[in-house]
């Protein structure tokens, strides 16, 4: 597949992502819109994790760490400002903060990368069991109790930029989170392919080749870990948006696992496919609460061990590849063809 042709592809997604953010409303009922505002605050966690993993080569076990941290920040400054603008801002500086200081003694202390997600993973356990122990009425933040394991309920949703009396219905908030999935989805494209894009890629391509063109790789993969931080933040602000809830369990081991089954199924590496296979996965997820046949856990397993054996690339670039063998196939059998082959004979009257 040419550049050209991925240009074009990937602007008829941007497209029909918008022809379905705007309409959506309009022709499903509530209960599916409000479950698709979940799936698009997910798919923002997921390329989370994709820009770090797939184009920085930082494999985060801990991405719900910076999503959780993001949820929390959100439901405190939107309890103590009555106003979901700067609790939004805060959701995002927050966790890219706190990405910025576990970053910092990481890469500068030359962690490896196994190492990394040890640490990452354990931040995640920690953080889980701080909050889960936060339930005395000491535990305030200005007049928010954190509640311990019984979370922050009733939180505010959001309302109109610094109007907090113009609370936005829940069609209004999906058209906000799908609206910001793709504002995240093009942020990401043109940073890939700007110059600070492609000195991430050639750091996770080789390290000490990228240093020794001038470039300090400690940097750009603070840089790409604090980026995801972010983004992860923003996720977690979303996410509290759509249940007006948050608790200690935003910081489960689970989500982190399927955050990197999303990615896997989806496809390492790209961005359109970390949101597809968010969008199925969740969706699977949710068709087998419904009943009490399979459990939920033990199916993504059989998921992942079954992608990583049979399609290790994922789905969007095995597509890939299967249009580029067929583009290659159609290309050497014309040009194997006779050219007297390719030419149609001449009806009977036309001929003389």
């Amino acid at each position: 597949m040419t550049r050209n042709h991925k240009l074009i592809a990937q602007a008829l997604a941007v497209l029909v992502a918008i022809v379905v953010v705007a309409l959506a409303p309009g022709y499903l009922d509530l209960f599916t819109v409000m479950q698709l505002t979940l799936f698009a605050s997910m798919a923002v966690l997921s390329l989370s994790l994709a820009f770090i993993w797939g184009f920085g080569g930082i494999l985060s076990f801990g991405q719900s760490a910076f999503f959780g941290l993001g949820g929390y920040a959100y439901a405190v400054a939107v309890g103590n400002f009555g106003d979901s603008t700067p609790a939004i801002v805060l959701a995002i500086l927050v966790p890219a903060l706190f990405a910025g200081a576990l970053g910092y003694f990481v890469f500068y202390g030359r962690i490896s990368d196994v190492y990394l997600g040890v640490i990452t993973l354990t931040v995640t356990l920690i953080l889980f069991n701080v909050v889960n122990s936060t339930a005395g009425n000491e535990y305030t933040i200005g007049s928010v109790r954190l509640g311990g394991f019984n979370g922050i309920p009733a939180i505010q949703t959001f309302n109109m930029p610094f109007d907090p009396s113009d609370i936005l219905y829940p069609e209004h908030a999906w058209w906000v989170t799908g609206g910001l999935l793709i504002v995240v989805y093009l942020g990401l494209r043109l940073l890939i392919g700007s110059t600070f894009g492609r000195i991430a890629i050639a750091v996770r391509e080789n390290e000490t080749r990228a240093a020794l063109l001038g470039y300090d790789p400690r940097l750009v993969k603070l840089g790409v870990f604090v980026i995801g931080g972010a983004i992860a933040g923003l996720a977690g602000a979303l996410y509290v948006n759509w249940g007006a809830f948050v608790g200690p369990t935003i910081f489960s081991l689970s989500l982190s696992a399927e955050i990197i089954i999303w990615i896997t199924v989806g496809s390492l590496g790209t961005l359109v496919g970390p949101i597809l296979g968010c969008v199925l996965i969740q969706y699977l997820v949710s068709q087998i609460g419904t009943q009490q046949t399979f459990n939920s856990n033990l199916v993504l397993g059989v998921i992942l061990v079954g992608f990583v054996l049979l399609l290790p690339k994922g789905i969007v670039l095995s597509i890939q590849q299967a249009f580029e063998h067929l583009a290659y196939w159609w290309g050497q059998r014309k040009s194997t063809l006779p050219s007297s082959s390719l030419d149609v004979p001449a009806m009977e009257g036309e001929k003389g």
